[in-house]
Order: structure tokens, then C-alpha cells, then sequence
């Protein structure tokens, strides 16, 4: 068995959604004071490599401690778009991996943004769904869709019509992957365990990839 840890690492300068506050770190006790050492860690919920909740988006969509722990465990492909000359992946783009979609329950869209983490690229220009593809996939039995980008959505839109169809259909979605390069076989287990916290609709998460060898 080989695991990937698909997770950046939080910290206080981590990359966040524009808008959002970097997450905060604060020495609450000390081994020389205390005895003890313990953090407070203030952030949002939707920080670094996280899962949104259909609640995210969709007034009175499911929260993540409503959905059974297996819903974040599965058999998963990544479909490769880093060399795709278009920003925006249409359905004709994503229709050849049909076959390999239906052997899935989580789809993961490599668009290579993730070796720009931390850059002023990384916040525009990547490959996303256009709204006809994401109906397309929400037709598949998914579990959930993840991204090595910091939104599913094109950064411009002002809507979230990928967000909204797929969290309608009570497809989760995976944002800010990471070392999807170092994932070997075409096939494996994909974990995403977020917290479990009440009407949560987002969770940081250590997401990896399980591969049989």
C-alpha cells in the first residue's frame, strides 16, 4: 500500500479565497508556563485544502456532520487538464473519460495550479468547468469532485453555477489539492476527512490517496 497526502500544510500565511482572513495561530498555553503546550487556531472554514458542504452554498443543504463518514471514502481517477489550451473545460472536453467516470466515485480535475500555491497566479486562470460540463457530471453517481485550484468555479464568476449544480445534487466538492503528480496508479481510494463539527458547511480536511501496489 503506498499513501499520498494530497493536503498543503495550514499556517499563518496560508493562500485563502480574496476576502477571506489568513488563519491565525496564537500560543495559548507553554511547556514553561503550563506544563503543556496547546494553539489556538482561528480560521475559516473553507481554509486550505477543504471540503465544501452542499450547505455552502444552498439554504438548507446537507452539513457535513449529516453525511455518513463513508460518504468521504472512495474509489477515485483524476482526469488530466493541466495541458488544456482552453480555461474552460466544456463537455466535450470531459465526455472521453465517460468510462472511466462511471468506475468512480470521486473525480479529481488536475489542472497543475497547484505548483503556483502561494503565488499570485495561483488566484486566476486555471482550467474550470463550464456549467454544462458540471450538469454532465452531476448525471454520474458521485460522491464528490475535487480540484488542485482554489475554486471549482472560474475566479470571475460572481454566481457559482459549478458550485450550485453540483452541491444541488449533493455532490461534495474538494478544493485546493495538492501532489497529484505523485498519484502512480489510474485507480485509487480517496480519503477527505473533515472535522466534525455542527451545520458545518466546509472543513479543512487531510485528503490522501490510498494506492494498492
Amino acid at each position: 500500500m503506498k499513501v499520498v497526502d494530497l493536503t498543503h500544510t495550514i499556517h499563518p500565511d496560508t493562500p485563502v479565497f480574496p476576502g477571506t482572513e489568513q488563519p491565525i495561530f496564537s500560543r495559548a498555553n507553554t511547556i514553561e508556563r503550563d506544563g503543556f503546550r496547546e494553539t489556538k487556531i482561528t480560521m475559516y472554514s473553507h481554509t486550505g485544502t477543504h471540503i465544501d458542504a452542499p450547505a455552502h452554498m444552498l439554504d438548507g443543504g446537507l452539513s457535513l456532520d449529516s453525511i455518513n463518514i463513508e460518504g468521504f471514502i472512495g474509489k477515485a481517477v483524476i482526469l488530466d487538464f493541466s495541458n488544456l489550451k482552453s480555461g474552460l473545460i466544456d463537455i466535450d472536453d470531459i465526455k472521453p473519460w465517460e468510462k472511466k467516470i462511471q468506475r468512480a466515485l470521486f473525480v479529481i480535475i488536475k489542472t497543475g495550479w497547484s505548483k503556483y500555491w502561494g503565488q499570485d497566479k495561483y488566484y486566476g486562470g486555471f482550467p474550470s468547468l463550464s456549467r454544462e460540463a458540471a450538469g454532465w457530471l452531476a448525471g454520474f453517481n458521485l460522491k464528490g469532485i475535487g480540484v488542485d485550484a482554489i475554486s471549482i468555479d472560474d475566479m470571475d464568476s460572481t454566481t457559482f453555477d459549478v458550485h450550485k449544480t453540483l452541491l444541488s445534487n449533493n455532490i461534495l466538492i474538494i478544493e485546493n489539492l495538492t501532489n497529484l503528480d505523485a498519484v502512480e496508479n489510474e485507480y485509487f481510494t480517496l480519503c477527505v476527512m473533515p472535522l466534525k463539527t455542527k451545520d458545518s458547511d466546509g472543513s479543512p480536511v487531510r485528503a490522501a490517496a490510498i494506492e494498492d501496489l
